[in-house]
């Protein structure tokens, strides 16, 4: 039975780059992911690729930098004043800091180049371009109730 639109799903992701190398996994700290299926969480391509996986099994797919965290969008990268930063914050490219959104949200931004007083920043996913592997362990599908 596939999982449909509207299901809660909870599994476990490991996340590796084009070259193999591990970028992320929910066993690091145990902590499994919750979503609502198709909610827009993930990319329509993800949810094709599991919604045939049943719990208990697992499932092993590729995906292109447009179907998994997208291309990078040049309107992320901002200028931003040295003046704005804690004078203790180490600003070194590659540095990731945590900013807060409108929202009062945790965005992450990676600094990327200083020059005097001036910060660039991107905000773009780390793996913005890249493309992907997902290992998916499925733990648990609980429908939705259909009226």
């Amino acid at each position: 039975m596939a999982i449909r639109e509207g299901d809660t799903i909870i599994f476990h992701f490991s996340l590796y780059l084009e070259d193999g190398s591990a970028a992320d996994s929910s066993k690091v700290d145990n902590k499994p992911v919750k979503s609502i299926f198709g909610n827009g969480d993930f990319s329509d391509a993800f949810y094709r690729e599991i919604e045939a996986c049943q719990p208990g099994h697992s499932v092993e797919f590729e995906l292109e930098a447009d179907d998994a965290f997208g291309q990078p969008n040049p309107d992320s990268i901002h200028y931003m004043d040295r003046s704005k930063f804690d004078p203790e914050l180490t600003l070194d490219p590659g540095v990731i800091i945590a900013f807060q959104n409108m929202a009062g949200q945790q965005t992450p931004g990676i600094i990327r180049s200083i020059e005097g007083d001036s910060v660039k920043v991107d905000f773009n996913h780390p793996l913005a371009g890249h493309k992907v592997k997902f290992k998916i362990e499925m733990l648990e599908i609980h429908a939705a109730e259909r009226t």
